[in-house]
């Protein structure tokens, strides 16, 4: 079966698409729409920058594209989940055939953008550990000098050197004056905070504005400036805004005051209020010492009068005694161990004495030697006849030569 063609003109898909396009291009009322809905398939391009994601209510959704010229001036960061209001305009995206929202302008739905920007930072930071009690350093009991980061026009300046004129009248100020409110302010606080933590006559540094919105005071929610605070070798006080305003400077400052007039109060004493308390102290140490001091001389004059200072020599007494005692006592263990072994040695010798020839040549007998080599003469055959002998008798040596060598035969007594 065939069917009858038309006279129509017949399209192609890029043909209808275009067609499409110039239909919602050219609708006034497209060309700028607001758009509320929640954000899903957040998807953030790195190479370009740009941002691509859904905007979907409970019934249908629509593709959403926000270029980088666009979003770079964005105080929050878009994520899924998110309920927004987006504005822009709608048209085709060509390539997929699909309408699409080309955002200009997006902001949370039911929350200010900056709170969100607030937020986020804020949760940013603490899971990084910036705002850890661990991390505050210690402010110093009397600074040399305090460094003040503020306007040089604004009121925080006059309040700080007010109150801190005050307190302490010779207290030195060194003042880093810096934009403290538009978009090139937190890069200028950063480069006033930085000159006075390089300087050595500083101790502590004050932050300080005074009370605004919170548009007014957005330059001290700088991620940036928070982390030079805490890069900063010096304890820094935060003063910024009222009592009811916190910033991220507040949070990840070593402390933070309710005013700019309370963060002088924070970092200066009252000078005559340490002149009190150095004089109890230096009364308190005064009389402690004179305390100590009779104490000490309390037991000097009771060791002046004691005997063994007055007659020393009797404290040797029992030492001496003591000496003589431990003389006698080793004297006593000597002869102990002496005795025994005097009485060995004596039984020794005489043993040894029984056995030495000496002893034998006592009774009457001789030792006879050969003059050349002084060997013992034991048997006749050992010697010859003119040979040279020498005779060991008790009580000395007899020279002698042989005459006539005789064996004696058998017979009695051999």
């Amino acid at each position: 079966m065939t069917f009858p063609r038309t006279e129509a003109k017949i399209l192609t898909v890029g043909e209808l698409t275009s067609y499409l396009r110039g239909l919602l291009d050219g609708d006034p009322f497209l060309a700028d729409v607001w758009v509320r809905g929640e954000i899903s398939n957040f998807r953030h391009h790195t190479p370009s920058g740009h941002m691509y994601f859904t905007l979907k209510d409970a019934a249908t959704q629509i593709r959403a594209v926000m270029f980088r010229g666009d979003n770079l001036g964005l105080a929050f960061r878009p994520a899924g989940g998110l309920k927004v209001i987006a504005r822009g305009r709608v048209s085709v995206y060509e390539r997929d055939g699909q309408y699409q929202l080309y955002v200009r302008e997006l902001q949370p739905d039911g929350l200010g953008s900056l709170y969100l920007a607030f937020e986020q930072l804020k949760q940013k930071l603490a899971a990084e550990g910036l705002f850890d009690a661990s991390r505050k350093r210690a402010l110093p009991l009397v600074p040399r000098g305090i460094g003040v980061v503020t306007s040089l026009t604004g009121a925080a300046l006059r309040d700080i050197i007010t109150v801190t004129r005050r307190r302490f009248p010779n207290m030195a100020i060194i003042i880093s004056p810096a934009q403290v409110q538009g978009t090139g302010a937190p890069a200028d606080i950063i480069r006033a905070l930085d000159l006075l933590d390089a300087r050595d006559d500083v101790d502590v540094i004050l932050l300080a504005r005074g009370g605004g919105s919170l548009e007014e005071l957005w330059a001290f929610n700088d991620e940036s400036l928070a982390r030079a605070i805490r890069a900063c070798r010096h304890p820094v006080i935060s003063g910024v805004g009222h009592e009811t305003d916190i910033t991220i400077a507040d949070l990840v400052a070593d402390c933070r005051a309710a005013t700019p007039s309370n963060a002088a109060e924070v970092a200066v004493p009252e000078k005559a209020e340490l002149a009190h308390r150095l004089g109890t102290l230096r009364g308190r140490l005064e009389r402690g010492t004179r305390i100590v001091i009779s104490e000490r001389v309390r037991r000097l004059e009771a060791a002046r009068r004691a005997a063994v200072l007055l007659y020393p020599e009797r404290a040797l007494d029992p030492r001496r005694q003591r000496v003589d005692d431990l003389s006698e006592k080793l004297a006593a263990a000597g002869r102990n161990r002496v005795t025994p072994l005097a009485l060995r040695r004596d039984a020794l010798t005489g043993r040894l004495h029984a056995l030495s020839p000496l002893a034998v040549l006592g009774r009457g007998y001789a030792l006879c030697r050969r003059r050349a080599d002084g060997r013992l003469v034991r048997s006749v055959t050992g010697v010859s006849s003119g040979e040279a002998l020498e005779v060991q008798v008790e009580d000395g040596l007899i020279d002698c030569e042989v005459s006539a060598v005789r064996a004696r035969g058998p017979g009695p007594g051999r």
